[in-house]
Parts: C-alpha cells; sequence; structure tokens
C-alpha cells in the first residue's frame, strides 16, 4: 500500500476551504467565486549588475477584490513560485477577513536570495520590481498595498514607497502605497514587533478559557510554560522574546537553518539572537545543547510549539511524532492538510495561522489608516488624557489633606497613569482588541457546532461567510 501523497501548500489551503465551505450553505457559483484566485502577474525584468544584464522572475497576484485595496506582503526567496503566492493571496483575503482589516487579499514574490546581493544592488532590483508592478497598478494606495514578508523588511518597503512617489508626484497619499515601512519614512510604532505580538496576544486569549486549554490538555496559564520556536526571524523573535520577557514563558527550544538548540531550563532568546546575526547560526552557542539535524526538535516534548519559519515544516513523516498539545501557527501554513487531520485525530489543538499571524496585516492596516490621514495616532489627545487624569488625581489628593484621611499613592502609579497613550500603546491596544475578538468569533464556531472539530475550520468558515456577505453586498 503505497503511502498519501504529501500535499503542497496551495493544496493544503485549498483542501482546507474545501472543508469548511462544506459546511456552509453557499450557491455553488458564489463558492467558486471566493476559491479562485482573479488575476496573477508575472514580471520578468532585467537589472545591470557587476558589469552584466541579470533576468529576475516576479510575482503578484491578487486573490479577491472583494473589498479594495488589496492587501499582501512581498517575499523575496528561491522557492517563490506562482502557486505558493496564489495560495498566500487566498489565505491573505481569509485573514483579512477574519480580523476585518478592510481589504481584499494579495501576495507576491520574487525569484531571488536577498542574501546574494549587496545593499545597493538589492536596491536597485527593488526598484525595478516595484516599477514594473506601480506601471501596472500593482502598488496604489487605493487598490494594491503590500508590505514586508519573508526576506524583506522596512528598507525594501521605504525604496518602493520612494519609487511610487517619483511615478506619481502629485499623488497626496503616496506613503500609503506600502505598509512595514520605517517611521521615517512614514511607518508607524510597533509594525516590526506586530506579527509576534500578535502571537503573543492570541496565546494570552487562548488562556484565558479554561475550556480551551483543557481541550488541549493544559491548565493554569502562560507562565511556566514550555515553548519550542521553529525559526528565529522577526515574527519568531519577537513572539519568543515577549513570552519569556513578559509572560514567563521558558523556551526550551529554538531551531534554526544549521540546527537548534535546547536547553530545559530555558533559553536567552535575545544572546541567541545575537550569536546568529554575528556566526550565522547556532551552532557554537555556549551553555545550550546543538542538535544538527534541527527538525528533530519539533517532536520534542513541550507546552507550546511555535512554528515561524516555513511551510510545511510539519507534516506526514513527522506529524505523529509531535508531542506538543498546542501548536501556534505563527508562519503561513507551516502544517500540511495530511499532517492536520493527523494532528487532530491525536487531540492536538491548532490554533491557526490564518488567525496566529494576523498581527502584522493588523498593525498594517493602522499604519495605512494612519497614512491617509496624515497625522501620528495619540497626537490630538494624549495630552488632554494626561490633563483630564491629572484633575482627578489632583483632587483626590486635595480631598484626602483637607479631611486628614492619609491616602498616599503607590510609589510610580501616579506618574504611570498620568501619562497619556503615545502611538505605540494605541496600536498595541488596537491589535489586542483585534486579536480577542477574532479569537471569540472562532471559537463561538468551534464550541456550537458539532460538526465543527477544530479551530481552523472555524476560522474558514467565520472569513468565508464575511467573503460572501461582501459580494452579496456588492450584487454578485
Amino acid at each position: 500500500m503505497t503511502e498519501p501523497k504529501e500535499t503542497s501548500f496551495r493544496e493544503s489551503v485549498d483542501l482546507m476551504f474545501n472543508r469548511a465551505v462544506a459546511l456552509m450553505d453557499l450557491p455553488p457559483g458564489l463558492e467558486e467565486k471566493i476559491r479562485v484566485c482573479n488575476s496573477t502577474y508575472t514580471v520578468r525584468f532585467g537589472v545591470r549588475l557587476r558589469g552584466q544584464i541579470h533576468t529576475f522572475t516576479g510575482y503578484r497576484s491578487v486573490h479577491s477584490e472583494h473589498m479594495e485595496p488589496v492587501k499582501g506582503g512581498i517575499r523575496y526567496a528561491m522557492g517563490v513560485n506562482q502557486d505558493e503566492v496564489e495560495a498566500l493571496a487566498a489565505l491573505m483575503t481569509y485573514k483579512c477577513a477574519l480580523v476585518e482589516a478592510p481589504f481584499g487579499g494579495s501576495k507576491g514574490g520574487l525569484r531571488i536570495d536577498p542574501r546574494d546581493y549587496d545593499e545597493h544592488e538589492l536596491e536597485l532590483i527593488t526598484r525595478r520590481f516595484a516599477y514594473e508592478l506601480i506601471k501596472r497598478d500593482l502598488i496604489d494606495p487605493a487598490q494594491n498595498v503590500p508590505a514586508p514578508d519573508m526576506g524583506t523588511g522596512e528598507r525594501e518597503m521605504a525604496w518602493i514607497a520612494d519609487q511610487y512617489a517619483r511615478m506619481n508626484t502629485t499623488d497626496i497619499n503616496a506613503r500609503a502605497c506600502v505598509t512595514g515601512k520605517p517611521l521615517n519614512a512614514g511607518g508607524i510604532a510597533g509594525r516590526v514587533e506586530a506579527t509576534g505580538r500578535g502571537v503573543q496576544y492570541a496565546l494570552r486569549e487562548f488562556f484565558r478559557h479554561p475550556e480551551d486549554m483543557a481541550i488541549a490538555g493544559l491548565t493554569g496559564d502562560l507562565d511556566g510554560k514550555r515553548v519550542i520556536v521553529q525559526g528565529l526571524g522577526n515574527v519568531g523573535y519577537h513572539a519568543a522574546s515577549f513570552l519569556r520577557d513578559e509572560d514567563g514563558c521558558k523556551i526550551i527550544g529554538i531551531i534554526e537553518r544549521d540546527g537548534a538548540l535546547v536547553d530545559a531550563r530555558g533559553l536567552d532568546v535575545n544572546a541567541v539572537r545575537d550569536w546568529i546575526a554575528k556566526h550565522k547560526g547556532v551552532k557554537g552557542f555556549p551553555g545550550a545543547d546543538y542538535v544538527e539535524n534541527g527538525a528533530t526538535v519539533l517532536e520534542e516534548a513541550c507546552d507550546i510549539l511555535i512554528p515561524a519559519a516555513l511551510e510545511g515544516v510539519i507534516h506526514r513523516g513527522n506529524a505523529a511524532r509531535i508531542k506538543a498539545p498546542l501548536i501556534i501557527e505563527a508562519a503561513n501554513g507551516p502544517i500540511t492538510a495530511g499532517a492536520d487531520d493527523i494532528l487532530r485525530d491525536k487531540g492536538v489543538v491548532i490554533i491557526p495561522d490564518m488567525y496566529a499571524n494576523a498581527g502584522g496585516v493588523t498593525v498594517s492596516y493602522f499604519e495605512w489608516v494612519k497614512n491617509l490621514s496624515h497625522i501620528r495616532f495619540g497626537r490630538m489627545q494624549r495630552r488632554a488624557e494626561e490633563a483630564r487624569t491629572a484633575m482627578l488625581i489632583n483632587e483626590l489628593e486635595r480631598l484626602s489633606a483637607d479631611r486628614g484621611l492619609g491616602w498616599t499613592l503607590s510609589p510610580g502609579f501616579k506618574e504611570q497613569y498620568l501619562r497619556g497613550s503615545d502611538e505605540l500603546e494605541l496600536v498595541r491596544s488596537g491589535l489586542d482588541d483585534t486579536m480577542r475578538t477574532a479569537y471569540q468569533s472562532m471559537r463561538a464556531v468551534w464550541h456550537a457546532r458539532e460538526d465543527v472539530k477544530d479551530l481552523r475550520t472555524a476560522a474558514y468558515i467565520v472569513s468565508i461567510g464575511k467573503v460572501a456577505a461582501s459580494y452579496r453586498a456588492k450584487g454578485i
């Protein structure tokens, strides 16, 4: 008997979509409209580097325009292909719908290893790629708004924004053509940490519900929980750092390209990140056990497993050996459809990527709104908040003195209470509210329907339902 074939990332997304719509009452035509990718543009362009022309292949896919602009990152990786980009665009449609960000889904990619080029060469490549997309309205504040993804960051987004402004000199909203920019180029406080912070908020919300924890066989809160993180890039680092420093988790395993580190006492995430930056890998890090075949550490005993790097790292071949009772998908598609079936049968609770890594697009939404409103969040109300709270504190202190009550405020309370919310605090507040609300919408379906056995199916049902409602409102 032959083993079932492992599904690709795109096939996994389609299978999970099919599982959800089978439990919904959608007209066949509307179901197909939501499923299919509207369009994909493939571009091949040349850039003169090192004395000769180099040709690059890039993609920009638009999955759904039920809301505009469409939103989705641009990744730089050698594995970029049309199927992957279209699957990621579909995931963006459902993700935006789930967290109520008013965007359709899109995604882009350039088949390139950014480590092969210096900064100047990457700027030339990025600007030419942006030029090819901008002139076809595939980057535009009102139509298609990219963001960073694997292999890209603030630097690349600043180049793209500047290229758009050069080509659209009279567009007052030019900065809103892309999100994930540096603060000095129209970015927003908290964007770099956003996806990792969203993972933390998602776990906090999960642990607020004893009924959900019981399904995973967990008790208590996040304090002391053993965590293994696969991928210490931007998302994995911030998630691990926040969970360790703010929630008391023990990061007992970190998996990277060249192997993994294991320490039951807990790893210093910042020290590991600094080591990776200096040595290009985890090998040789002092004070922890090094495992050359890092993928095997996914199978180690822990309370929470956080795959935060590539697609398909948990598959039919290793799913049965996974010991974590709770997996939160910080990456896109880290669990294949076949592995998902195995893990569900084992009783593992999976907090799905569509929800778990939505912190990035949520804060991108805030940045887009900031760019369109042309004002920093908190600028109008911060000092008014401080003045209002100061009046209250001063009145309490006066009453205490007049009546001899002897009230005293705790050390540091007055200063902290009087301080008005700045942009970072407002962004974190908005992200926390978004992650809580989205989780509650998923769990409501998960617990209300006997035919919904997992959070992923619940997430798809919620998001597809919202997309369907948008199309119906358009008369489709």
